[in-house]
């Protein structure tokens, strides 16, 4: 997670970058909705509220790449993965067993895939320059969508590592047996 005062000097950074994007209207909503999200104390509604800031992240981010501003682009969505990580630690703070208590968790986990799903868009057009932040936070959003699939399905977990994991004893080829 982004240290505070990084938050501090990166919000305004965004907000800026944006203004010159789309105009004022839209950064002030985007403004509001994670000064909003920013001191929602409650999981759930932290959870709930990132559906909406989410959402209008992805149309800044889509308006920034319609204006070739790539640099606007990685801003938002690296932005968006740390919004989702916020979320996602108020809801474990709040109510670690997502199994049994999966308000929020649910929520969050629709939209983190609908961020992948956002930024598999962009990199398939972003210039190759801006793709590897892009690919970071994919694979920070891929991390978090596992991690809140195993809160919500503990038992379907319990036996298979996590998807980032590479056996360590498997072969490149399949035809060699170790």
């Amino acid at each position: 997670m982004m240290p505070r005062a990084a938050q501090r000097v990166a919000l305004p950074i965004l907000m800026a970058a944006l203004c010159g994007v789309v105009g004022v209207g839209a950064a002030d909503k985007l403004s509001e909705l994670q000064s909003r999200f920013d001191s929602e104390t409650k999981g759930v509604h932290k959870a709930k509220m990132l559906q909406r800031l989410g959402d209008a992240e992805f149309e800044e981010a889509t308006r920034a790449e319609k204006a070739d501003d790539y640099t606007t682009v990685d801003l938002i969505m690296e932005k968006y993965r740390d919004n989702v990580r916020a979320a996602s630690e108020a809801l474990e703070k709040e109510n670690p067993d997502g199994e049994r208590h999966p308000g929020g968790y649910k929520q969050l986990e629709m939209h983190v895939q609908k961020g992948l799903r956002q930024i598999d868009e962009l990199l398939l057009i972003a210039p190759a320059e801006f793709k590897p932040p892009l690919q970071l936070v994919r694979k920070d959003l891929v991390a978090l969508d596992d991690k809140l699939l195993r809160a919500l399905f503990p038992r379907r977990h319990e036996n298979k590592p996590p998807a980032h994991a590479v056996p360590t004893t498997a072969s490149p080829d399949p035809d060699v047996r170790p």
